[in-house]
């Protein structure tokens, strides 16, 4: 394929079902209202994605690491979705915890999040630390956990391009 491709031709070879881990991080929510985390399995599943694994866990830095820990080892899962943890509060640490593990960042999807953000509820935007990046072959996404954030971020870039960046990581 000619690598000056149009980007539609690229897209139209990628795999149509990835395998993902969803992982909502919250102090707060219960398996009964995880709303955000249950609104990107439905997503996923309504994309043609599987959900291969699904966690709740605290926002802990060491327990965010462990569950991505276990996601790059497990060879059925090739995108992280997380969700929470990425404002400005004291107890907000999934920004850090992601950041650290990163070998390589995509710049362009906290950039881009927060410019769809600005034009829906305006200034409040420069608060969230959405970011993304690629773990050990995996993609990795990380949003904040308001269900409206998490809709926004699917819709837009994760759903769009999920399987373009596993094709691209195949490479």
């Amino acid at each position: 394929m000619n690598s000056h491709a149009p980007h539609h031709e690229h897209k139209a070879d990628a795999p149509k079902s990835i395998g993902c881990m969803v992982i909502t991080c919250s102090d707060t929510r219960t398996a009964e209202t995880d709303t955000s985390g249950f609104c990107i399995m439905h997503m996923l599943k309504g994309a043609g994605h599987e959900v291969v694994a699904y966690h709740l866990i605290k926002d802990e830095p060491s327990k965010i690491k462990a569950k991505i820990k276990t996601a790059v080892a497990n060879k059925k899962i090739q995108a992280i979705i997380i969700n929470g943890g990425t404002g400005i509060s004291r107890r907000d640490s999934t920004f850090e915890a992601v950041d650290a593990m990163l070998d390589k960042r995509l710049d362009g999807f906290g950039e881009v999040f927060r410019y769809l953000t600005y034009q829906e509820i305006g200034s409040p935007a420069i608060m969230s630390r959405a970011t993304a990046g690629i773990i050990k072959g995996r993609v990795l996404f990380s949003t904040p956990g308001s269900e409206n954030a998490v809709r926004l971020a699917m819709e837009k870039l994760i759903l769009p391009e999920l399987g373009h960046l596993v094709k691209e990581l195949t490479k």
